[in-house]
């Protein structure tokens, strides 16, 4: 009989690609998931692994075995949702992947709730970017994500994640209340030789800010990136750039910042995803509905 353990540390490294990165993500010892790898294959009877200089590479049979584990591991992953839904009380832990600005505007209000109302879950919050924390979920680090999609940019898809849209909110131009080097903003193509704020290069709203821009017919002079949406705020209320912002961060605060409208009025999505065999669990469905009364709480529009 293979030990299911094993067969997961084998698809473990079909995610992570080294022993190391397996080990960090298990808390585990290198030589430890080494030894036990090396364990499965006297139980399979055949060669799982191959060295290639410092790395190892997966045996077409290795890869028979993952596909099987998958399969494996969401069965009983539906087995232990189906087990909770048994009981009577809500139990159990969600480890929960958000982005900034969702949790500044949602996560106060869902912890609270949730901690008033379904006192034996544990919710563990980690920020993370949108495109990290869906493959993430994907990979089991995660139990539930808040996620993120722009107009006209596809977020990263997995089959074996749902998707529940949340909410959505409009994106904005931020200037300074006071404009910018003395010019007064009324649009878009106004900033073109204004200098700008943005994401660092790979998020999706840096994509999307630049293609905004480039459709106004100019390429945005980007002189400041920072993934801190607070420290975008204080770049533009102290007039040294503009950005474009999702009204969401605006959740609890006061709107420091002159904000106007573009063409076509654009929203972003706002969105959760869990694993389809996970999904039922009765923590996880009580974290999406506080989760829901959160985000209706906000103002920024209802679920689609």
């Amino acid at each position: 009989m293979l030990d299911v353990r094993r067969l997961r540390l084998l698809r473990e490294l079909k995610i992570r690609g080294t022993l190391a990165a397996v080990a960090e993500a298990l808390n585990f010892s290198p030589s430890s998931v080494s030894q036990q790898l090396a364990l499965l294959e006297k139980e399979a009877g055949v060669a799982l692994l191959r060295k290639s200089g410092r790395r190892v590479q997966l045996t077409p049979q290795a890869q028979i075995l993952i596909d099987h584990t998958a399969e494996l591991l969401e069965t009983l992953e539906r087995a232990e949702a189906d087990l909770a839904a048994s009981l009577t009380t809500v139990t159990g832990t969600v480890r929960l992947a958000v982005f900034q600005s969702a949790a500044l505007a949602l996560m106060p209000d869902a912890l609270t709730i949730m901690r008033n109302e379904y006192p034996d879950v544990r919710l563990e919050m980690t920020q993370k970017e949108p495109e990290t924390a869906l493959y993430e979920t994907w990979a089991r680090d995660f139990d539930l994500v808040i996620a993120e999609q722009y107009p006209g940019h596809a977020a990263p898809r997995y089959p074996e994640l749902d998707r529940v849209t949340l909410t959505s909110d409009a994106i904005r131009l931020a200037t300074p209340p006071d404009g910018l080097g003395g010019q007064r903003i009324t649009s878009l193509s106004d900033t073109a030789a204004l200098p700008w704020v943005m994401e660092p290069r790979g998020a999706a709203s840096r994509h999307w800010a630049e293609q905004a821009c480039r459709q106004a017919g100019f390429e945005p002079d980007v002189r400041y990136e920072t993934a801190d949406l607070q420290a975008q705020i204080r770049l533009i209320e102290s007039g040294n750039a503009v950005a474009l912002m999702p009204d969401l961060v605006w959740t609890g605060r006061p709107t420091t910042v002159r904000l106007l409208d573009l063409p076509d009025l654009p929203r972003r999505t706002v969105f959760t995803s869990a694993r389809q065999a996970s999904r039922r669990r009765p923590a996880i469905l009580a974290c999406r509905e506080v989760l829901q009364r959160a985000a209706e709480a906000t103002g920024q529009g209802g679920a689609g």
